[in-house]
């Protein structure tokens, strides 16, 4: 096996090394935040010791790029981050080929790095098989991204990783005859340069997904060119399952651009992990994914308040004041429909006039299914999903709709900054991402995410400084969330957990320098205002008191449907309280602890905030004419018993 020397840190000499390895020593026990790993789990690679590292090598199906590095090593921790955005840019490649790493530094290591051949830091090693290969010494993202594409179009047929597609270029006899045939899937060709990488790239990217084939071409083949119109590249040509074409028209020639656009392809899903194919989504709710839906964020708050809260009987102490929290900000913040908002309301006033340090949730539910009959307040107790709609029962759904509430609240703060003046919360601008912490923390159901995100939130959330920053931090996290889940069981297979906002619905919210894809966060931050914001919440689709869809306006200055690039086809999820959603809250029976459906009643008097019925009245008026009769009743005995008091003993004056 050759020795393998890439310019990194030096093997340390014998001369001077117990005084070194005393001063490394020295340094970690000193310094707690050096003892953390260069890599976690959380990140894209795999993590290989002595003893996994040769059966996994050497017995996959898959090729790998290996990086042996040693955690002492102050080139390797610098280069860490680049090989964990690698792993993550490369994730959907897993199948072909994938990134690991190994530390030599840990004791435990010592033979394994010896027996590879590894005498400096950080070396990397390509293997498929038997095969060992020498990387180089470049170790820039892009150009590491290249060699692994080499590896796999260059290496042998006898090692070719099992589910790699293929990624030799087409020749126009090929390409020509599959213009105008139905199909059962799409075909992507992309057409570029004999030196370019996005075509296979692009192959790689899609290679995870079904409904679509990927294929490449080089703009030598002039008849195809010229039959395709195609005249700049690189460029897509996409033809459709019924037999129709067109070009590919994206905003920038990108491999990112291309790969999105494919990925959000009607029938396009990622591969299932159990065989059968997925069930096929029912004609029904046409939603547009550049609208936000008033309907998703009041099932969220339905859900919330009578399905996940009911779990608790009681709340005292930080379930409480976490509660508290809670009401206030979306009580100050939600740009609902009035009766929503006067729920709200009433609850966040009822529950500061209460002196209590231990509340039964039942009285809350009371409120919030407004038993005293207020007028003029309602929250709808149907379920109806609607940007949040899965392809089927448990995917999507209430933990879409509660990211999609926090998103519309942080957007909200930044937008009104007086929203919260006069509650305690007005001088902090992560009062939003706090609250959203402490809720995750002490009441969703997935106790497993809530500890996810409480590590992402005592990692960064500390760096948040303004309510803007506030915006990003929770759309970084977000993005951060749907790249560890993609792929998993919990995705949706008909709505793929990407990097959003996705090329087509902002554009310049997309760059590439050196290679790699890179957010413009002022852009960013822009289009979130904009499509967070109350102009851009749409009324349809949402419930009346009449169980009714209704079409309120929400106080948005243009309420017409904006069309997207592509719209996608959901179905209903109506059902009543007691229809369980316990796949996305992992509350068992949490469907069954609220009350029964609302009943609307006829509107109540109104008095000092407080709502009366008919009822009510009545005994007002009755207990009032019974204090009428009891006091003048009083007044003409004592009024009697005074005279005969006088003539009994003679006193007319007293």
């Amino acid at each position: 096996m050759a020795t393998l020397c890439v310019d990194g840190c030096p093997s340390l000499r014998k001369t001077g090394f117990l005084l070194f390895k005393t001063s490394i020593i020295f340094v970690f026990l000193f310094n707690p935040s050096l003892t953390t790993r260069l890599y976690s789990e959380e990140d894209s690679v795999v993590i290989l010791t002595s003893a996994t590292v040769k059966q996994t090598l050497l017995n996959s199906s898959t090729a790998w790029l290996v990086q042996f590095y040693s955690s002492w090593c102050g080139h390797c921790i610098q280069y860490s981050p680049t090989w964990k955005a690698l792993a993550g840019d490369v994730k959907d490649w897993e199948h072909a080929i994938r990134i690991g790493v190994l530390d030599c530094a840990q004791e435990n290591n010592f033979d394994i790095c010896k027996e590879f051949g590894i005498h400096f830091y950080p070396t990397f090693r390509v293997c498929a098989s038997q095969d060992l290969n020498y990387v180089g010494a470049d170790r820039e993202l892009q150009t590491v991204r290249q060699l692994m594409v080499n590896f796999l179009q260059n290496h042998t047929t006898q090692d070719w990783p099992v589910s790699c597609p293929p990624l030799e270029p087409y020749s126009s006899a090929d390409i020509l005859p599959l213009i105008g045939q139905k199909s059962n899937q799409y075909t992507a060709v992309i057409v570029e340069n004999e030196d370019s990488y996005v075509g296979r790239e692009v192959i790689l990217d899609l290679m995870m997904y079904q409904g679509l084939t990927v294929k490449r071409a080089l703009s030598s083949e002039k008849s195809l060119t010229e039959k395709l119109g195609i005249n700049s590249f690189p460029s897509a040509y996409l033809l459709h399952p019924n037999g129709t074409h067109a070009i590919l028209h994206v905003q920038k020639r990108l491999r990112f651009f291309f790969s999105s656009f494919l990925k959000l392809l009607l029938g396009v899903h990622r591969k299932l992990s159990t065989s059968g194919a997925p069930q096929e989504l029912p004609v029904s709710l046409i939603f547009s994914r550049s609208k936000v839906y008033m309907a998703d964020l009041e099932s969220g708050l339905h859900y919330l308040l009578r399905v996940e809260l009911a779990t608790h009987q009681t709340l005292e102490g930080e379930e409480l004041k976490t509660f508290k929290d809670f009401v206030t900000v979306v009580a100050k913040l939600f740009p609902g429909r009035q009766s929503v908002v006067k729920l709200l309301e009433t609850l966040l006033e009822w529950l500061v006039s209460l002196p209590l340090e231990k509340i039964p949730f039942d009285a809350i539910l009371d409120l919030v299914n407004n038993k005293m009959r207020i007028s003029g307040m309602f929250l709808s107790d149907q379920l109806q999903w609607v940007g949040c709609q899965g392809s089927r029962v448990g995917l999507r759904g209430y933990p879409c709709s509660l990211w999609t509430l926090f998103h519309v609240l942080t957007v909200q703060a930044a937008s009104r900054p007086d929203a919260l003046a006069n509650t305690g919360l007005e001088e902090n601008p992560k009062a939003v991402l706090q609250t959203m912490r402490k809720y995750i923390v002490n009441f969703f159901g997935c106790q497993e995410c809530g500890k996810h995100f409480e590590e992402m939130a005592v990692a960064s959330l500390p760096q948040v400084k303004s309510v803007d920053q506030a915006v990003l931090w929770l759309w970084r996290k977000h993005n951060q969330v749907n790249g560890r889940l993609a792929g998993t069981m919990s995705e949706d297979p008909h709505f793929p957990k990407t990097q959003w906002p996705s090329p087509d619905l902002c554009p310049t919210c997309h760059e590439e320098q050196d290679g790699i894809h890179v957010w413009n966060e002022d852009k960013v931050l822009m289009f979130l205002k904009q499509h967070y914001g109350a102009a851009n919440i749409s009324p349809k689709h949402m419930y009346s008191s009449q169980h009714e869809p209704n079409q309120e306006t929400l106080g948005s200055p243009d309420n017409k449907p904006i069309k997207a690039t592509q719209e996608k086809t959901v179905a209903p999820e109506s059902s009543l309280l007691h229809a369980n959603h316990a796949k996305q809250s992992d509350v068992e029976g949490a469907g069954q602890a609220g009350t029964g459906a609302h009943r609307e009643t006829r509107p109540g008097v109104s008095f000092l905030g407080l709502g009366f019925s008919s009822v009510d009245m009545s005994l007002c008026v009755v207990l009032y004419a019974f204090s009428c009769v009891f006091l003048m009743v009083m007044f003409f005995f004592f009024r009697v018993r005074s005279k005969r008091w006088k003539i009994r003993y003679n006193r007319p004056y007293v």
